[in-house]
């Protein structure tokens, strides 16, 4: 007899996360949901070993995985507790991947380089991962690389009522900033859906890894900017984006984005930046240095998870959830002012 509730797994990414998930399912099912016992170690040699306790055969199975840093070994670890449910006879597997790890490799640059993101992808329908759900990825196209159907939420609902919470709801004076011209449309999104006008900040480059110079296109004398983006790696676009709004008239920089990869020295930088604030989900799991940070904060991702996980098993819309009407509900705790539409 199988159980006919959704049954989540873990591997070691981002445990935190889905421990809130599995909470929050809880919440909306009346029900205890916790994740299925297992074990994911690794022997000495470094090699990756899974063992399941319960009995999943015939469940519909999460696994809750994003491929962040060490990006290799989570990845195999994803890939290695498919098989391991796939082998114990589980009716469906879905891939719960916050951070799609290599998703910058999706297009050939130059002459004789790969497109690693089609490989990933590849890779995960090939190891028995039957459906994908993710957050916000680098790419649209990269959907199109899955040959199984991948539904791709959006952090900007979230980044929008967090907005409006923390400025009182007065857009008077804030103006949404794409850090560079490909992520227009993102912030593009996120300035129609709380009313403010869009910047674009124009970078160049001379070499990879070094920029020769940026260009703020619009006006933002007098403006709160917020820049927005999906990937925060080493922090060095972001803050020099920061000090050209300053220096373009901006009274305050906020940015919000998505995943903070944070490597490096990107803490030490964001520390010392002229940024007010930096927003950031928890798609992957933050390190002391950046949960300690003065002028980092985190906004969660486990209710618009937990509840795209529900509606995937019910068979449900997931697209409903870019909704305002149905957002709300599930964050109204987190938010209980209400400042959606003032």
């Amino acid at each position: 007899m199988t159980s006919q509730d959704p049954k989540l797994i873990s591997g070691n990414a981002n445990k935190k996360l889905a421990e809130s998930i599995a909470r929050r399912m809880s919440m909306h099912r009346g029900l205890q949901v916790g994740l299925v016992d297992a074990r994911v170690e690794r022997f000495n040699d470094g090699e990756i070993f899974v063992e399941v306790y319960e009995n999943v055969r015939g469940e519909d199975m999460f696994i809750i995985q994003p491929t962040s840093k060490p990006a290799n070994d989570n990845l195999m670890e994803l890939l290695i507790m498919a098989d391991a449910l796939r082998r114990s006879s589980a009716s469906r597997i879905t891939g719960v991947i916050p951070y799609f790890g290599y998703a910058r490799q999706d297009r050939r640059t130059k002459a004789r380089t790969p497109i690693s993101a089609k490989l990933v992808s590849n890779m995960i329908a090939k190891g028995g991962i039957e459906r994908v759900l993710t957050m916000d990825l680098h790419a649209a196209q990269i959907q199109g690389f899955f040959d199984i159907p991948v539904d791709n939420l959006y952090a900007s609902p979230i980044f929008a009522l967090d907005i409006l919470h923390q400025f009182n709801g007065d857009m008077s004076d804030v103006m949404i900033v794409s850090p560079d011209t490909g992520g227009v449309a993102r912030a593009r999104e996120l300035a129609s859906r709380i009313g403010v006008p869009l910047s674009i900040v124009d970078k160049r480059r001379e070499k990879a890894g070094e920029i020769a110079g940026m260009t703020v296109i619009g006006d933002v004398s007098g403006k709160k900017c917020i820049i927005v983006d999906d990937i925060c790696d080493t922090a060095g676009t972001l803050c020099k984006a920061a000090e050209v709004l300053l220096e373009a008239g901006a009274t305050e920089v906020h940015s919000y984005i998505t995943h903070g990869v944070m490597s490096g020295p990107a803490v030490e930088r964001i520390t010392a930046s002229v940024m007010k604030s930096l927003v950031i989900t928890d798609t992957i799991e933050a390190t002391e240095a950046v949960i300690t940070c003065p002028n980092i904060r985190i906004v969660p991702t486990a209710p618009m998870f937990a509840q795209a996980i529900l509606n995937i098993w019910n068979g449900t819309s997931v697209s409903s959830l870019f909704d305002t009407a149905s957002l709300v509900p599930i964050y109204e705790g987190l938010y209980p002012n209400g400042m959606w539409g003032r």
